[in-house]
């Protein structure tokens, strides 16, 4: 079967602590459209408590159990309501990917007096000015969890830096005297390591054994089948490297694992790659660009290059493609959301292409709440698509400014595979190969946005038509020889 991944979530879903809940509720429909893993929210408590998306990270061993930061539950619900939804997804045939979060901690207990070198935010490693002693948020003793599953209280000698200095109220980068940036990260600002909140020391060694003992726990207590996990860019290749080993080894399971690297660069993402021993695949930011940037070109981007310098090209068995997410979607730091009228023609490629492991956002299948925006209406259809057609061969068409396309020739027992023409322009035909066994079959656009009957020639080819800024999925009729 083909795998198609879905985000089970968005940035700005109604706190209502009802989410698992309703993850649980639609578990047997993903699993019938062909949704093969299912990509939940960070399960643990925020530092913002119930309203908390997860990424402000307070206690990785709180799931909606303990009383902090003014409630039980986390935005998404209870610990047992978490264990149900996992339970049901797996029950359905779905894997689990828990949203791992490690690079930051957020909401300490406790201040701590600690002695720092400030250091220019857009040029990490630039000293701008002499060792002090400012107060941080650093001491987390987790008072309401009082010590059960762990004993270990986080404080400063477990992070390498902050952003705020409590004392004298300002707002700077402050390293952690005695301690330096991890060197194998992002480049991006001198070196990517901080990003926000405290930022974990993943080099120290105590630090390294309590992520152990967590990460052990927490497969053990919920049964997730593999990770996504955040960040990457500002944590160490080597860090990953080591931790999926000794999880896999001490597990005896895949655990597949993406991570979030956010750059456009494909070179920066097939480096980190290889320096973390393909321990894990990457979401093709790349790709993202790509579509983004073709949506809003007005019809004037370049179609043949839609491919160029991503992942799904240059190293696709690691490539996870996604048209949006909750941090692309409108309203978020890194806004970049695909056009509305480009999102069926960026699923097809996705969903239909064969490489690559699709992710569908979970706006696209269920709606955003801010702004107000509708489910995709082909969305649905595209996931069964890929199910019951995506097979075979690709040929692919990527020879016109505007109108390109590829075309699968489906497995042995299929009814037949695929056509799928596209443009950001003005429409067209093109004359696309199916394979032979094809030859005098009548083939169809099932998402009904061209009507023509193309039938297919002795050489096992057809004249394929798409309609201005549109995308069409041809198959054989189910009417036909």
């Amino acid at each position: 079967m083909n795998g198609t991944m879905f985000q089970g979530f968005e940035w700005y879903l109604e706190g209502n602590q009802k989410h698992w809940e309703t993850i649980r509720d639609m578990a047997a429909d993903l699993s019938a459209m062909g949704v093969t893993a299912v990509w939940l929210p960070p399960a643990y408590k925020g530092a913002q408590g119930n309203q908390d998306v997860g990424y402000g990270v307070y206690d990785l061993y709180d799931l909606g159990e303990f009383d902090q930061k003014g409630s039980v539950a986390t935005k998404y619900g209870t610990k047992e309501g978490y264990l149900e939804a996992i339970r049901e997804l797996q029950k359905q045939g779905i894997y689990v990917l828990a949203d791992i979060v490690l690079n930051q901690r957020m909401g300490a207990d406790e201040e701590e007096e600690v002695e720092v070198i400030p250091e220019n935010m857009m040029n990490r490693g630039q000293i701008i000015g002499g060792n002090e002693k400012i107060r941080v948020y650093s001491k987390f003793t987790c008072p309401g969890r009082n010590g059960k599953y762990s004993n270990y209280q986080w404080s400063h000698k477990d992070f390498d830096g902050a952003d705020w200095d409590s004392k004298n109220q300002r707002k700077g980068l402050f390293r952690f005297a005695g301690t330096t940036w991890e060197q194998d990260v992002d480049s991006q600002y001198g070196n990517y390591d901080y990003l926000m909140g405290v930022d974990v020391s993943t080099d120290t060694p105590c630090v390294i054994q309590e992520l152990d003992s967590w990460i052990a726990w927490y497969l053990e207590t919920t049964g997730v089948d593999g990770f996504r996990l955040d960040a990457v860019k500002h944590i160490s290749s080597y860090f990953y490297d080591r931790w999926l080993s000794k999880i896999r080894n001490s597990t005896g399971k895949e655990l597949f694992a993406v991570g979030e690297y956010w750059s456009f660069q494909v070179d920066s993402l097939k480096k980190y790659l290889a320096n973390t021993n393909y321990k894990m695949s990457l979401f093709d930011v790349a790709l993202h660009q790509n579509l983004y940037q073709a949506s809003k070109g007005g019809g004037y981007y370049d179609m043949r290059k839609l491919l160029d310098s991503t992942l799904l090209r240059e190293n696709p068995i690691y490539a996870v493609t996604f048209v949006d997410n909750h941090d692309t979607q409108p309203g978020q730091a890194l806004e970049s959301y695909v056009e509305t009228w480009f999102r069926p023609i960026a699923y097809a490629l996705i969903l239909l292409w064969g490489d690559g492991y699709p992710c569908v956002f979970w706006g696209d299948l269920c709606g955003l709440n801010q702004p107000n925006i509708e489910p995709m209406s082909e969305i649905e259809q595209m996931i069964r698509l890929r199910k019951d057609y995506a097979y075979g061969p690709r040929h692919e068409y990527f020879d016109h400014w505007d109108i390109v396309g590829f075309t699968r020739e489906g497995g042995e027992q299929a009814v037949s595979g695929l056509a799928v023409l596209m443009t950001d322009g003005p429409g067209g035909q093109k004359r696309m190969y199916v394979g032979k066994r094809f030859r005098g079959d009548i083939y169809m656009d099932v998402l009904n946005k061209c009507g023509q009957r193309v039938t297919i020639d002795e050489d096992g080819c057809g004249n394929f038509y798409v309609e201005g800024g549109s995308v069409s999925v041809y198959k054989k009729d189910d009417r036909s020889k």
